[in-house]
């Protein structure tokens, strides 16, 4: 029994043989269910881990293109950069991260519904499985980050401005959300990407979001590609710098 934010529920989290690999590339399968939900996720624990040591931890929240069941798309295709930046060599030598991946069941209303004010039930969720690895492991909750792709990156917008107080820093790639809510993220660390000639995600809702935070008094980093189209992400992960700042914000 744990209890987040005032709500109170039952968790069973469990490492499984999935349809795909149970292990790949350091990401173990794993099922989240709870009453009338399940969701399954991918986890990458660090090499050498020491319950005695804190780390950070990054949520990767995939983009509509990895949708489904399979517990593997959200860390491959697409998402392999989101997920597998984090967990190189050379950056876990340097800072040992855990990553999480979850995986949403359907297209419609993941991440989020960005008009209201709380998360949706499968935001709800992430939320839950964060809580618990929180429990089940030795997580630095200041130093615990959310990353996101296109669907995804509404759902990274969505979570900062819902609860701002959980992330020590954010990366939306080619996302949006509600402009109305902006204000409760100035305070998060962002740095947000979009390329200026998206034709799946208007350009402009980044923009929109940026302007918003700054209008609230935040100083979100912002970075437009020129000509660039929704495959920002192939851009963003290879910017200088981006893994090291992530990892210097704290909260």
């Amino acid at each position: 029994m744990n209890r987040f934010n005032g709500i109170v529920w039952t968790l069973v989290l469990t490492a499984i043989p999935c349809v795909a690999q149970n292990n790949v590339d350091g990401f173990v399968a794993r099922l989240y269910k709870d009453p009338g939900q399940t969701m399954p996720y991918r986890l990458f624990i660090p090499k050498d881990y020491d319950q005695n040591q804190k780390y950070p931890l990054i949520l990767w929240l995939h983009g509509a293109g990895s949708v489904g069941k399979d517990n593997l798309k959200q860390i491959s295709g697409a998402s392999r950069l989101g997920t597998h930046t984090w967990t190189a060599p050379e950056n876990q030598a340097k800072h040992p991260a855990f990553v999480v991946a979850p995986q949403c069941p359907q297209n419609l209303g993941c991440w989020d519904n960005s008009q209201t004010r709380d998360p949706g039930p499968h935001l709800l969720a992430v939320l839950k499985i964060l809580n618990a690895l929180r429990t089940e492991f030795s997580i630095d909750s200041e130093r615990i980050y959310v990353a996101g792709q296109s669907m995804g990156g509404y759902g990274t917008w969505d979570l900062i401005t819902k609860r701002p107080d959980l992330f020590a820093a954010a990366i939306p790639l080619c996302g949006g959300g509600n402009t109305a809510l902006a204000a409760a993220a100035r305070d998060v660390p962002i740095w947000a990407f979009h390329g200026d000639a998206d034709p799946t995600v208007p350009v402009e809702q980044s923009r929109r979001m940026i302007a918003a935070v700054n209008q609230a008094g935040g100083h979100p980093r912002y970075t437009e590609y020129k000509g660039v189209g929704h495959n920002v992400w192939e851009r963003a992960f290879k910017e200088p710098g981006l893994v090291d700042w992530l990892f210097s914000q704290r909260k």
